[in-house]
């Protein structure tokens, strides 16, 4: 099957929860806190899915400071695209709602999705000691910072002139 993406929705909820453990340990985020963030207008979850599987996740607090709350991909999808898929919708996301800039926190020991963060661009801006709890894990705090998007006036001298 090939992998969809769409919004997350209510009824996605438990097959989310199921990965949570999986892909965040004890951190892992409740139904109650996703209920919440689902409700919320200034917020966009997505979810990537192979037919009727939830295989990953992600979601974005738009504003012109956008966060990334939440993306991660159950194991054995892992390394086939589904992250940087998920990624840039997000960042779609981003830019369609007017932010000027994306902010992460991602684990100072995950080397493999700070390389993806790094090849859509994001730089890295400081490390949140003891953020992840209850562990105490530190956090590497990244920054992408959108360029606007302006029309094209195609090249100098070729505006038309009225007489």
């Amino acid at each position: 099957m090939t992998a969809r993406l769409r919004p997350m929705r209510s009824e996605d909820l438990s097959a989310v929860l199921a990965l949570e453990p999986e892909l965040f340990g004890a951190g892992a985020w409740s139904r109650g806190v996703y209920e919440e963030e689902l409700g919320r207008a200034d917020r966009c979850y997505m979810v990537i899915a192979d037919g009727p599987t939830v295989i990953g996740y992600a979601g974005l607090a738009t504003g012109s400071e956008a966060t990334v709350m939440t993306i991660g991909v159950a194991g054995p999808y892992r390394r086939q695209g589904h992250g940087r898929s998920l990624l840039r919708a997000l960042l779609d996301q981003a830019r369609v709602a007017g932010a000027e800039s994306v902010f992460l926190e991602v684990r100072t020991s995950d080397d493999g999705a700070q390389a993806l963060y790094r090849s859509f661009g994001f730089e890295p801006l400081a490390v949140r000691r003891g953020y992840y709890q209850p562990e105490g894990a530190d956090a590497l705090v990244m920054q992408l910072v959108l360029r606007p998007r302006t029309a094209s006036l195609g090249p100098v001298g070729s505006e038309a002139i009225e007489e």
